[in-house]
């Protein structure tokens, strides 16, 4: 599979297992030494840092997300559009949506080798304002 059928894939497969709550299929779209920043790990894990250092530690992290997931605001709304290069996926879930407002957010991916290896995810004004409370400690 050349790199962008595998963004493509990836781009499909992540929405579709993160908005299904598939954390098992989810998480093998990461490599075994992948990294995850976002600032929803320390309000959902109660840590300081926001970094997620491998399999293990993302799993743990999408098993806690998808169990305090209910908020009216992650309407999963995204335009079908993204970019690639090859070797980096971004996407955008807008605030702005058919149906309303959402939670903001930009995902920027790395991959190698068909696996997800650096996920960040940029939250957006709106996002924040949700999590911030969780965050001031």
């Amino acid at each position: 599979m050349n790199p962008h059928e595998t963004c493509h894939e990836i781009y499909e497969k992540w929405h579709r297992y993160a908005k299904e709550r598939n954390v098992p299929q989810l998480i093998d779209l990461y490599s075994d030494d992948a990294v995850l920043e976002s600032p929803l790990v320390p309000a959902i894990l109660n840590t300081r840092s926001g970094v997620l250092n491998g399999k293990n530690e993302i799993l743990h992290f999408l098993e806690e997300g998808t169990k305090r997931r209910p908020n009216e605001l992650v309407r999963w709304y995204r335009n079908g559009e993204y970019l690639c290069n090859g070797r980096t996926l971004v996407w955008e879930y807008p605030r702005i949506t058919p149906d309303g407002e959402q939670i903001d957010i930009l995902e920027w991916m790395e991959i190698a080798d068909g696996k997800i290896q650096n996920h960040r995810i940029y939250w957006g004004w709106k996002g924040l304002l949700q999590i911030a409370p969780s965050l001031v400690k």
